[in-house]
């Protein structure tokens, strides 16, 4: 049984937007940090956006402002959605968990919060769903 499953990936024009849908019921009714990553071709998996059992969120700098990371506690479904999708964002998307109790982050200097978590520390994966973005 795959613990985590995406699902929202496909193909967008530069300035598109998709939604991302992750379901998560493993993690219903206790502590989490939920992420999304995303990787590309002979590149590491990128962390892209986190949220945690405080529902504290936090986001690469790459996409802050664009991107935003939720989840529905009765629906045990974690989001991404992606607004102003661009060619640079074309990768497969994967969605994390581990128990947490929170995700790895900084505060940056505008009071946001950039996301530092690695693949290392999350316990379950999805299989991954592919955006792709052209110009």
């Amino acid at each position: 049984q795959v613990p985590l499953a995406e699902s929202g990936g496909g193909s967008v024009q530069s300035g598109g937007s998709l939604k991302l849908s992750c379901a998560v019921s493993k993690y219903g009714g206790g502590t989490f940090c939920m992420a999304w990553f995303r990787q590309t071709p002979g590149k590491e998996r990128e962390g892209v956006a986190s949220i945690d059992t405080y529902f504290g969120t936090s986001y690469a700098d790459s996409v802050k402002g664009r991107f935003t990371i939720s989840l529905n506690n009765a629906k045990n479904t974690l989001y991404l959605q992606m607004d102003g999708l661009k060619p640079d964002d074309t990768a497969m998307y994967y969605c994390a968990a581990d128990r947490g109790p929170s995700c790895t982050r900084y505060r940056s200097g505008d009071n946001s919060y950039t996301f530092l978590g690695t693949e290392d520390e999350f316990d379950d994966w999805g299989q991954g769903t592919q955006v792709t973005v052209s110009s």
